[in-house]
């Protein structure tokens, strides 16, 4: 049984397994519906619970059609609709019951405690949807479409990021070292990585590049990312953690400095960090990124089910 929690815990080699696996779906859906299954139906019959903790549209989306397309089903659940919780049921029962009834289990969750609880007493694999230190299944798909777009390994690609150092970051930065390739950071100081991921990095003989000069940091960009500043439940001080990051928004002067084709991309949803105008230009690629995450999510899928070929 395999589970995909965080992207440093998996291999390279199964990371790229998923990708090419993905990159075959999507060809071979060329002329299909959206809701007409995969030709081989590799999880008829198998059921996805999803249960949602947090706000959710693209990977609420994205999972369904995953499922659907692989030819098995979805339940969707929310937290606050289940005895789980003071004074109901415990998470292990909980966890006992979802391993009766499904085949896997989609977890979206502001608690990284309560992912690995439920990894801990759960006999099917569990997908992390997003949690507070890493969005694995959104990076992932990042890196498929930033391959299908320059038409090269990521590796021989030069990544920049622009904004706040938040569970997207985390996991780019993990990838980053499963694919070897070169990762720039544009932060302001106070909003730098957490130690104990640049302790990891280190760990493994690799290297990312942390700059407080935002141009720096997009100096010969081939792609440049951006995330919203503010989170739903960021709890902090939200107009001062604005100004912090005035100078860190990405603008048409910014990407000037990034390679004449550098491509922008963003997870959404959206806030102050990106002008409108290079939101929609042409190097932007953020609707091609969102409709990739079923592509990617069903191979996510499929290794997880132990079906990945």
């Amino acid at each position: 049984m395999k589970h995909f929690i965080n992207i440093k815990d998996i291999s390279s080699k199964d990371l790229r397994k998923i990708l090419t696996d993905a990159k075959k779906r999507k060809q071979k859906r060329l002329k299909l519906s959206t809701l007409q299954p995969d030709k081989d139906i590799p999880l008829k019959g198998k059921l996805l619970i999803q249960m949602f903790e947090k706000s959710s549209l693209r990977t609420r989306l994205s999972f369904y059609l995953a499922i659907k397309q692989l030819g098995g089903g979805t339940i969707t659940l929310r937290s606050n609709e289940l005895h789980l919780g003071e004074g109901g049921e415990s998470l292990e029962d909980t966890a006992k019951i979802l391993s009766s009834y499904g085949d896997g289990f989609m977890l979206r969750t502001d608690s990284n405690e309560k992912l690995d609880n439920f990894k801990k007493y759960l006999t099917i694999p569990i997908i992390n949807g997003l949690s507070p230190c890493s969005h694995p299944t959104q990076v992932l798909s990042d890196v498929f479409t930033v391959e299908e777009i320059k038409k090269k390994p990521i590796s021989k690609l030069n990544i920049t990021w622009i904004g706040d150092s938040n569970n997207v970051l985390n996991s780019l930065i993990a990838a980053s070292v499963k694919f070897s390739f070169k990762l720039s950071i544009g932060c302001p100081k106070k909003y730098r990585p957490k130690k104990f991921i640049l302790d990891w990095v280190k760990s493994q003989n690799k290297k990312i590049n942390i700059f407080h000069d935002v141009k720096k940091a997009a100096m010969n960009a081939d792609v440049i990312f951006s995330d919203k500043v503010i989170s739903i439940n960021d709890k902090v001080n939200k107009i001062n953690k604005i100004n912090h990051f005035k100078k860190f928004k990405v603008s048409e002067k910014l990407m000037s400095y990034a390679k004449k084709n550098c491509v922008f991309l963003h997870c959404l949803p959206r806030g102050s960090e990106v002008d409108d105008i290079v939101f929609r230009s042409k190097n932007s690629k953020v609707w091609l990124q969102a409709i990739n995450r079923v592509h990617v999510q069903k191979s996510i899928l499929l290794y997880c089910f132990g079906k990945l070929r």
